[in-house]
This record gives C-alpha cells, sequence and structure tokens, in this order.
C-alpha cells in the first residue's frame, strides 16, 4: 500500500477537481494507493469521485486563498485579515501535522497550491510536490497597488513554494517557471456517463441542444432565468440554482450538490457559460466544447487565462454585466453553431501521474 497526503486549497473547486484528476489517474495505474486529503472542501465532492476505500478526508484549513464576495467578486480585506491570522504558520501546528503524516506512513505529500503542505512536509521529512498553474504569492501581487498589506505576506509564501522538492505547472499557466520539472496540458476529470444518458437523467427528452451554466463550485442566484426562458430551443442546466433538481420550461436547475458529475454535464452539452476558472477551461478544453467565458476582471490570472481561451477554443467573452442581465444570450447562435474541437493532447492528470510514479518507484524523491 502506497500511503500519499494530499494538501489542496479550499478556494472554489478548481484546486480539488485539478487533485481529483491526478488521483484518478494514479488509482488507474496503480490501485493500490491510499490518499490521505487534507482540506476544508467538503467531503461529498471526494466521494463522487472516487472509492471511499482509498482515501481519508483530515478537516484541515490548508489555505487561505481569498475570500469570496460573490463567484465574481473577492473580499481583500477579509482576505488580508484571514492571512494575518494563519500565517506565518505556527510550530504547534507544523509539528501536528507532522507527526499526522508519519503517523499514516505517508511517502510524499501532493499539495495543490496549498503552502501549508510544502511546509508540513518538510517538518516531517517526507518530500513535497507542487502541482499549480499559480501560486498566491504571485496573485497577491497583483493587489499591491490597492492593498499594500499584502506585501508582508508574499515573500514569506513565496519562500514556502519555493521549498517543494518537485514543481509541476500545468496548462494554462501563469507565471512559466524554468526550475518547474514538468509541465503538463491541462488537467482535467473525465466523464463517467454518456451524454444520451445524463441527458435522460436530467429530464431532457428531446434533441435540442443543452448549454451548461457554472460558476466553478461557488453557489450563485442567476438572476436572468426569465431571459433564459425566451430561447425555448435551448435548455440550459443551471447547477447551485436551486435546493433540488428540477425543471421549469427549457430550465434544469440542480442543486450545489446534486446527483450529477460535472464532468457530465459538461459532455452532454453543446456548450459552456462559465467563470474563467481553471476546471472549467481544462474540462471545456478536452471536450473540444465553445465556451462563452466570463473573466474575474480584479484577478492577476484572468488575462492569461482568456487569452489562453482565445487561443485553444472557439470562445466568446462575456462581461459581468452582461452575464448578470442576460444580455449574453444574443451569442447563442455562434456559440452552438461552432465546430466541436478535437484534442489529439493527453490529460494533463496522466502526464502529472506518470511523474509521481516514476519518481516514487526510482525512490528519487
Amino acid at each position: 500500500m502506497l500511503n500519499l497526503a494530499y494538501f489542496i486549497s479550499p478556494h472554489g473547486f478548481g484546486h480539488a477537481s485539478r487533485s481529483v484528476a491526478v488521483m484518478q489517474s494514479l488509482l488507474a495505474r496503480s490501485p493500490h494507493i491510499h490518499f490521505h486529503i487534507f482540506t476544508l472542501v467538503p467531503g461529498w465532492f471526494f466521494e463522487d469521485a472516487l472509492p471511499a476505500s482509498c482515501f481519508t478526508l483530515h478537516k484541515e484549513r490548508s489555505d487561505i486563498g481569498l475570500v469570496q464576495r460573490s463567484p465574481l467578486e473577492e473580499d481583500l480585506p477579509a482576505t488580508i485579515s484571514a492571512l494575518h491570522q494563519y500565517f506565518p504558520f505556527q510550530p504547534e501546528l507544523l509539528s501536528c501535522l507532522a507527526a499526522s503524516l508519519v503517523n499514516c506512513r505517508c511517502q510524499a505529500v501532493l499539495c495543490d497550491i496549498a503552502p501549508l503542505g510544502i511546509a508540513a512536509a518538510q517538518a516531517a521529512g517526507i518530500p513535497s510536490i507542487l502541482i499549480e498553474n499559480f501560486t498566491w504569492d504571485w496573485i497577491y501581487e497583483g493587489y499591491l497597488s490597492t492593498q499594500p498589506a499584502f506585501a508582508q505576506i508574499i515573500p514569506g509564501l513565496a519562500q514556502v513554494f519555493r521549498q517543494a522538492d518537485h514543481h509541476i505547472q500545468t496548462q494554462p499557466l501563469c507565471q512559466p517557471s524554468p526550475a518547474a520539472d514538468l509541465t503538463t496540458h491541462p488537467v482535467s476529470r473525465r466523464p463517467k456517463s454518456p451524454p444520451s444518458e445524463v441527458r435522460n437523467r436530467l429530464g431532457i427528452k428531446d434533441n435540442n441542444p443543452a448549454v451548461l451554466i457554472t460558476m466553478g463550485g461557488i453557489p450563485e442566484k442567476y438572476a436572468a432565468l426569465d431571459q433564459l426562458r425566451k430561447l425555448s430551443s435551448v435548455w440550459f442546466m443551471l447547477p447551485g440554482s436551486s435546493n433540488e433538481h428540477q425543471i421549469q420550461d427549457n430550465l434544469v436547475l440542480l442543486p450545489h450538490r446534486s446527483a450529477f458529475y460535472h464532468p457530465d454535464l459538461v459532455n452532454a452539452s453543446q456548450a459552456v457559460i462559465g467563470k474563467l476558472g481553471y476546471s472549467t477551461i481544462s474540462e471545456v478544453y478536452h471536450a473540444g466544447l465553445a465556451f462563452g467565458y466570463i473573466p474575474r476582471d480584479q484577478f492577476r490570472e484572468s488575462p492569461l487565462l482568456s487569452a489562453y481561451v482565445d487561443q485553444n477554443f472557439n470562445a466568446i467573452c462575456i462581461s459581468d454585466q452582461d452575464f448578470y442581465s442576460g444580455k449574453w444570450i444574443n451569442h447563442m447562435d455562434a456559440l452552438l453553431s461552432a465546430p466541436r474541437l478535437v484534442r489529439a493532447v493527453p490529460n494533463g492528470a496522466d502526464q502529472i501521474s506518470e511523474f509521481i510514479l516514476k519518481h516514487l518507484s526510482a525512490q528519487s524523491l
């Protein structure tokens, strides 16, 4: 039995999605792995994607990231306040986590931009692997002009990230590092069920196109439902829009946690509308779908992700104002008429799992 720790940022579901994709790929290659997952991401997210016997969830605040007011707006003063209470890490916390890693016989610590995992691994004398398309010190630098208090946090965080024993970067990445051990294609969870089965379970009985509207794991109250109803020939799937699965005209409303696996919803769609976040980009990329994306103008990552999507997708940029007003539906014809792209590259999750197992096998970690 191979025991691996995984420290995952709880900021949205993007980091957890990428981590699940890596864990799925590792299990496909080596079934006798047990993961010790350290995060505040709810347990159901992993239960829906992984065999229950293959992981143990440790409820731990592995990261602060950004405090969000809404899916598209962050609360910077609250973020700074939380960071000051959290970082630098208390020696007692690191000692406790190091003991847990040793007791669990973890042979390596994987970190999806959660710096706590790197520090805990170092305290335990266990190798760490950083997996990222950005790090928080880089994100916080983008706010220095308006929030200079981040300057007290950035150097220490940057130092922790540099202490990782191995460094993996995933496309679309924000700050390429010449010291990275591996750069991968987008990392995405794979669909489980065929589109026809998913549509039938959703209650979509005809052959009309379906469009997924997703905000990356952050619940949202959609203000433009009446606008969507006007396009009666199109089905719209809206995770996080209701407390239960229900159909209203051409709207399929789903709870934050539903019986539907998110990659299956993507694969059952003809186009996706969503926040410009890593997991959505990766899942839409591998599905080859048209993407109406909503940038986050204040987020340093956003212009780089936008450029990647514009270059590699059939895509349309939608402002947050147009999204909330429903004006974006004027782009539906263009999105639905775009051809589905065929990707001839591997899933980045497989590149990562191959790297990890190769190095573990060679005992070079």
